[in-house]
């Protein structure tokens, strides 16, 4: 089957990814929901098991590789809220999303097998704007590059130089 690594739009506000992935879905799972796996590829924190838990996610790109990053954001570290809003291991994890009180997304990720690994489809809801879906759609690409790097053994490229290719190809690439 053959994947885009892209994302696309799949509704007004929304963003999909669908990456293969190697492993079972009880190890991708547990990339998705235990904070020293997520901190590997995403970031470390708070996930509390239940709908309704709390989740806090601690964002440092710099600590996703050990390669040297031409590019650096001088807004690290940061921190998003939110809440399992879904709650079914190891198929369905759903939580809201937001940096700010009243600007909450929701994501959600669902894993099937797929042959001898993991299909892992993430979904972004509530993005307003052209410029939130290009930020969003670019880290997602970003971070599931690292994950996938991660299952497969190997060092990730540096965030913020991945993430500067994806914005410009999300920029050009997503209706407004």
């Amino acid at each position: 089957m053959s994947m885009s690594r892209y994302g696309e739009v799949i509704a007004p506000e929304t963003v999909r990814f669908e990456r293969a992935l190697p492993g079972s879905l009880e190890q991708v799972w547990a990339y998705l929901t235990e904070s020293d796996k997520r901190g590997l590829w995403l970031a470390p924190g708070t996930m509390e098991p239940r709908v309704g838990g709390r989740v806090e996610l601690r964002f440092n790109h710099a600590d996703l590789s050990p390669l040297p990053d031409t590019e650096a954001n001088p807004g690290e570290p940061c921190r998003v809220h939110g809440e399992v809003t879904e709650w079914d291991p190891p198929r369905r994890l759903s939580y809201t999303w937001g940096e700010a009180p009243g600007e909450d997304s929701e994501v959600t990720f669902e894993l099937a097998a797929d042959g001898g690994g993991v299909l892992l489809t993430v979904t972004h809801r509530r993005l307003g704007d052209h410029e939130t879906r290009v930020s969003v759609a670019s880290g997602w690409h970003t971070h599931l590059d690292i994950l996938a790097e991660r299952l497969n053994g190997r060092d990730p490229r540096p965030f913020w130089s991945a993430h500067a290719e994806a914005e410009a190809h999300y920029a050009a690439s997503l209706p407004r």
